[in-house]
């Protein structure tokens, strides 16, 4: 029993050190582009698929919205995004892109390849790290969902 409450038998520990050693090599790469990693996040998503409602990106971010609109305030007062309320239902709020954030794209591009070649890890590595999180995160999802 006293070895499950040590720190190296937690399965979350490596996973949430290694989620935050990441986000920090993101960092001056993120900072050059004048964006937070959880606003290049937000901009993934609009650069993939343009406009999306506040929902949709808190879905696909797994983001709650109390979280999700101060950081989308934040893009807006930058010129990335716009923030538009819905015309056909006022409770939606719909963001897109502006020139800018658009533009953005094309500085950004190089930032997962850089990233990459800060890492002393594999291409290889980092594809199986991401499909077995995706997988049990994705399970995990379904799983509360159902309950």
């Amino acid at each position: 029993m006293d070895d499950l409450l040590k720190l190296k038998n937690q399965v979350c520990f490596p996973v949430y050190a290694l989620s935050r050693e990441i986000i920090t090599r993101y960092r001056p790469f993120l900072d050059a582009l004048g964006i937070t990693y959880p606003q290049y996040l937000v901009l993934m998503v609009l650069w993939e698929e343009k406009t999306q409602t506040v929902n949709e990106l808190g879905g696909k971010l797994r983001l709650d919205s109390g979280t999700l609109t101060p950081l989308l305030k934040r893009l807006e007062s930058k010129g990335f995004i716009l923030r538009k309320r819905k015309s056909t239902d006022e409770r939606v709020v719909e963001i897109s892109l502006t020139n800018q954030g658009d533009q953005l794209r094309l500085k950004a591009a190089d930032v997962p390849l850089k990233l990459m070649e800060s890492m002393p890890v594999t291409k290889e590595e980092l594809i199986r790290l991401r499909e077995i999180v995706t997988e049990i995160l994705d399970r995990m999802c379904s799983k509360n969902k159902n309950s």
